[in-house]
């Protein structure tokens, strides 16, 4: 292939890609809208206002029934539901959580003025966001960050340090600096994300350790080319959808539900628990970044094998004769 031929097959391969990243991330945020979306009813008139939801919103809600207004309560602050309805004693009342979704938050406040039929429809947030990011904004703008930064540290470990033991060092001191680091910046400088801060640090670090991790993790075990898929893999499938500007229902399935899967979606969800819930809901998004630091460790563990088997067998073998040894 000469010089011409490829600069044409970059310049094709480039306009592919960005093709591919426009299709990832413009196509979920224009197809937000609630698919089977946890929320409560309760009160007399429970079953009513199902029925004119289901009529109004097919598909859209996955709907409770607790026994009264306390036990919805519990289920919102529990990250059961995303919000309530509750009935009984005038028009309908409408309990959300923007700290679980500022979007499902302004959902529901619609479906209040949709049930009351007035503009100021009593609706109370239980959970809310933090005040300096009330449409959750900031939030879900730090994202990206931590998955561009932890792909960035782990292409300079895969490319620069050829020792798996090095590798690891860096990973660690990545992840720990790197948690440390961005939430100072997050808590004191932008304030938007409240918590304990050694806590929202842990899992900073967790998922910088994470999405580094399976990059160079892939690239110890394949070669070079496990840098691209782990980098595009946590690009264009892990960001998009990991619905930190909305909530995993809110997207199309199943890649809603994949998405949290993924480090991105998995710390979006597990950042929110902490700062938000006081750690309710935090056992999965957890798992999540914990298996996939794990199977990081794992990979530099299977490459650092594979290098040892390689140089095992390039090492000659000298031979115990004397005469043969002439």
């Amino acid at each position: 292939m000469n010089t011409t031929q490829r600069a044409l097959a970059v310049g094709v391969g480039a306009a592919l890609l960005q093709a591919l990243m426009l299709i990832a991330f413009a196509w979920p945020a224009a197809h937000i809208a609630p698919r089977d979306l946890p929320i409560a009813i309760s009160g007399p008139q429970a079953a009513m206002v199902a029925d004119k939801l289901a009529q109004h919103c097919p598909g859209a809600f996955d709907i409770t029934n607790p026994a009264d207004e306390a036990a919805a309560r519990d289920a919102i602050e529990n990250r059961d539901v995303y919000g309530a309805v509750i009935t009984g004693g005038g028009a309908p009342r409408v309990l959300v959580a923007s700290g679980a979704s500022p979007v499902v938050a302004q959902q529901l406040t619609g479906i209040a003025q949709m049930l009351s039929g007035e503009q100021a429809a009593p609706v109370e947030d239980v959970v809310a966001a933090d005040p300096d990011d009330p449409r959750g904004t900031a939030f879900g703008a730090m994202v990206l960050p931590l998955v561009m930064s932890g792909i960035a540290a782990g292409v300079v470990l895969s490319l620069l340090i050829p020792a798996v033991g090095g590798r690891a060092i860096g990973l660690i001191t990545f992840g720990i600096a790197g948690g440390l680091l961005s939430m100072v910046i997050i808590q004191t400088w932008m304030s938007v994300v409240p918590g304990p801060y050694l806590t929202l640090a842990a899992v900073a670090g967790l998922v910088s350790f994470a999405v580094s991790g399976a990059v160079v993790g892939l690239a110890t075990a394949v070669g070079r080319a496990g840098i691209g898929i782990a980098a595009l893999t946590m690009l264009l499938v892990g960001n998009p959808f990991s619905a930190a500007t909305s909530a995993p229902e809110e997207l199309p399935q199943p890649w809603g539900a994949i998405g949290q899967l993924l480090p991105p979606g998995a710390v979006a969800s597990l950042l929110r628990s902490v700062a938000f819930f006081d750690g309710a809901g935090a056992t999965k998004p957890l798992v999540v970044l914990i298996i996939w630091a794990l199977a990081a460790l794992a990979l530099l563990g299977v490459g650092a094998l594979r290098g040892r088997r390689s140089a095992a067998a390039s090492t000659p073998v000298r031979s115990a004769d004397p005469v043969a040894a002439v």
